[in-house]
């Protein structure tokens, strides 16, 4: 089991914290790993292989000019949400690293926003992915809390295998 699936279920299965205060400890110790994302403070939500989800709230921090959740803070939690997915997912034997990004931004996000990240179990299989490394799409999205997808798209993974030793 990956570091980060095994922190996210011990944060959230202590009787003592609750899942709630646990999935808030994880998201913390998740920002601090990679600190770019503590400007957005997810809090994560639900996370397994092939599918993580997260919440940014909607506060001053990450508002654009007219008081909406501003583009790039939409796509830090895409990627949040999409490297978590590919820590908890990818195989022991292989590593990752982002190699771009398409999105489309589709309404305003005037609410809190959930970032999803999915794949596809197959996709992360030896029969799709070539032994020399290869691109992995992962879908992404943004929802605001009515239900309307204020953002989507692709981030495609490089996959390579891990160098031995």
């Amino acid at each position: 089991m990956s570091a980060v699936l095994n922190l996210w279920k011990q944060t959230t299965s202590l009787p003592v914290v609750g899942p709630v205060l646990g999935s808030r400890v994880f998201s913390v110790a998740f920002a601090r790993k990679a600190p770019y994302f503590a400007t957005i403070r997810p809090r994560f939500t639900e996370l397994r292989p092939n599918y993580a989800e997260l919440v940014i709230g909607k506060r001053r921090g990450v508002h654009n000019h007219i008081g909406t959740v501003h583009a790039i803070a939409l796509c830090n939690g895409l990627e949040a949400a999409m490297g978590a997915l590919a820590e908890v997912t990818i195989p022991a034997d292989k590593r990752w690293i982002p190699k771009g990004m398409d999105v489309s931004y589709t309404a305003k996000a005037d609410s809190d926003i959930r970032c999803i990240a999915e794949t596809d179990p197959e996709q992360w299989t030896d029969d799709v992915l070539p032994a020399a490394g290869g691109d992995l799409p992962v879908r992404v999205k943004g929802v605001r809390a009515d239900g309307t997808v204020v953002i989507e798209g692709v981030i495609r993974l490089w996959v390579t295998p891990r160098k031995k030793g």
